[in-house]
């Protein structure tokens, strides 16, 4: 991944906030003839499986992807972007030397892979899947109210992929390369986009420039 330093992200407390925040994961492995396999696949993410925190997820028997993906694998976790215009950079009416970009949060995590077709595991798999997003809902659906039959039929139409992470890089392109007083102008216009993702990308860069203040203005030592 292009990651300038100015951008990198190396702190795994935010690293790891993106990755729990990303509903749907990109799955990239290399393919035959040179062409990558690419699934898409909600993940849970498991911080506390060995030094990196582990992914687990299952593909559809029908998807060829999990016969072909072999040992290594990148999961792509994409966090909260916003397209950013060049009005909003207060110096624009000084010189109009601007063009528009893209402010986002992303995770690439390089992982081992294990694939699995037992029952139980399977089960459990679906189960946490299933637990983190009906979780915050008043009615919640659970594994146990579909009927056993029917749940094995659909476990066996699914194959479980755990991966193990080996290495994370993270990337937040919050404007960090612009002067203060645009930064500033990309916030302001985001916090008040009707666009509630970019709200959060406003958010995420108020957090940036706030954790920046608080390192400038520590006493050195």
């Amino acid at each position: 991944m292009y990651n300038p330093p100015l951008f990198r992200e190396q702190d795994r407390a935010i690293i790891s906030e993106i990755i729990r925040n990303t509903r749907l994961a990109t799955l990239v492995s290399n393919g035959q003839n040179g062409v990558p396999d690419i699934s898409h696949l909600p993940l849970i993410y498991d911080e506390n499986d060995g030094p990196y925190g582990s992914l687990l997820g299952h593909f559809a028997r029908a998807n060829g992807h999990w016969k072909t993906i072999g040992s290594k694998a990148i999961a792509i976790l994409a966090g909260p972007d916003a397209y950013v215009s060049p009005n909003w950079y207060p110096t624009k009416q000084e010189h109009h030397k601007h063009v528009p970009t893209w402010n986002y949060e992303v995770v690439h995590a390089t992982c081992s892979v294990e694939i699995f077709d037992d029952a139980a595991r399977l089960r459990d798999a679906v189960t946490r899947l299933t637990k983190r997003h009906e979780d915050h809902r008043a009615d919640q659906w659970t594994v146990e109210q579909a009927p056993e039959d029917y749940l094995a039929s659909q476990f066996r139409a699914i194959v479980g992929v755990l991966l193990k992470i080996e290495q994370l890089e993270g990337k937040r392109k919050l404007s960090q390369n612009r002067a203060p007083e645009d930064r500033a102008g990309v916030r302001q216009a985001l916090a008040q986009s009707q666009d509630s993702m970019d709200r959060v990308v406003a958010a995420r860069m108020e957090a940036v420039e706030a954790s920046k203040e608080s390192t400038q203005a520590s006493p050195r030592r």
